[in-house]
């Protein structure tokens, strides 16, 4: 499913390439970012560490050729040890290997030139330091990391569902290796915990030119996969009336003097019982109160997700919108234009915008996947709460549990919810 959770391409904006430090004999290292430098979304590709094992250069090279999907940028580093790579050594001009002296587990170990002499501390090397403040100052949502030669994606303690999709799309399988110290992965993970760091092992020698290919489209396939949901804004009224009417409504309903949402614990899914967009849009608008509870303010939702999959804001998720009884004050509400359970979950573009809007929410919210519930199972929720005596059975038989049961066990084939935050 991943796969086809994938955004689609944009041409690919200049390149800025910055000098991000220099290696021990003064060799400029370059970091060159293809895509928008607004991109909220960044991926780090780091072609060589060791400069006895050149060959992730070559992808470097083909990604800068590349179109990042929209709302992503790629941060291409060809070669963090120049010095290694003109002399094809391992280490770096003092005889370290950049991929022991990183500033986690560090421990002293060899001496120069011995394979895995890990410095005289952590994060002694100007290489190791240049790449540590680059990674503090960009914040990669996902780093890969090339090395030759044993044909695996190295298992890590960060997104499991990206280390697995990079190994379909690669052909290489994910395998476990000792934990290493001092490693530039190990770091990365423990310093940025909602980040994902990883190893991509390549072949030995130099890659052919379809290798080269395909692990490039790997490395773009993780763009796709953590690529932010389109948006639409497309605001409703709600202006100092509606807010204080639903400040009286939380207050009555929740004993909460405040129209803001203001720590979001549940996302619920509902349908619209609507065709099309137009009048599910009319009626969150108008503020008139609604035909069942006849109370004010009008119902809404924070979005709807039209048939065609576009995703529509209608209202900051910051603030209260009225779409559940008894959940309302700590819910974010998602309508699907439908009129059937089985509707929604059989249209593929709306459920894949759906898909990628509610991960996205529960990244942001950090929200449980246990925690996206339809309509229909709003009484079961631990978060449930309702202070007006005849309402606190009431629901309504929109997105069951059957179907609940099935848009978890989608969801949980996506990236993390840190990864599409």
């Amino acid at each position: 499913m991943l796969a086809a959770l994938a955004g689609s391409p944009q041409a690919a904006p200049a390149a800025d390439t910055q000098v991000i430090g220099e290696s021990v004999r003064g060799t400029p290292i370059r970091a060159v970012r293809i895509g928008s430098a607004r991109a909220r979304t960044k991926l780090l590709v780091i072609g060589s560490v060791h400069g006895d094992e050149p060959a992730g250069r070559a992808i470097v090279a083909r990604l800068r050729r590349s179109k990042p999907p929209r709302g992503t940028a790629l941060w291409l580093i060809e070669d963090l040890n120049p010095d290694g790579h003109a002399a094809d050594t391992r280490q770096n001009a003092n005889g370290v290997d950049l991929n022991r002296n990183f500033p986690y587990r560090w421990r002293a170990d060899g001496g120069p030139f011995d394979t895995y002499h890990s410095g005289s501390g952590p994060g002694s090397e100007p290489e190791t330091q240049a790449l540590a403040r680059f990674v503090e100052r960009e914040r990669p949502r996902v780093t890969l990391w090339y090395h030759q030669a044993l044909r695996i994606v190295v298992r890590s303690t960060g997104d499991a569902q990206l280390e697995r999709l990079y190994s379909r799309r690669s052909g290489l399988p994910r395998k476990a290796l000792p934990r290493y110290h001092g490693t530039a992965v190990g770091w990365q993970n423990r310093r940025f915990p909602g980040d994902t760091a990883f190893v991509v092992e390549l072949q030995g020698g130099a890659p052919a030119p379809a290798y080269v290919r395909r692990q490039a489209s790997a490395a773009l396939a993780l763009a796709r996969a953590v690529a932010p949901q389109r948006v639409v804004s497309k605001p409703i009224p709600f202006g100092a009336k509606r807010k204080e009417e639903m400040r009286a409504y939380a207050r009555r309903h929740y004993g909460i003097d405040d129209h803001r949402l203001r720590r979001p614990r549940v996302i619920v899914e509902h349908y619209t019982a609507t065709s099309t967009f137009a009048p599910v849009f009319n009626t969150f608008a108008s503020d008139a109160p609604d035909v069942e509870l006849g109370e004010l303010p009008g119902v809404c939702a924070h979005y709807v997700i039209d048939r065609d999959g576009t995703v529509y804001r209608l209202v900051p998720t910051s603030i209260m919108c009225r779409h559940t009884v008894g959940l309302n004050w700590t819910a974010i509400g998602i309508e699907h234009v439908g009129t059937s359970d089985g509707q929604v979950l059989g249209n593929r573009a709306q459920l894949r915008a759906s898909l990628r809007l509610t991960r996205s929410l529960q990244g942001r919210y950090g929200i449980k996947t246990r925690n996206v519930i339809g309509h229909a199972e709003s009484l079961s929720s631990p978060f449930h709460r309702e202070r007006v005596e005849r309402l606190r059975t009431q629901t309504h038989g929109d997105m069951r549990r059957a179907s609940m049961d099935r848009y978890r066990r989608l969801l949980g084939r996506l990236p993390a919810p840190d990864s599409m935050r």
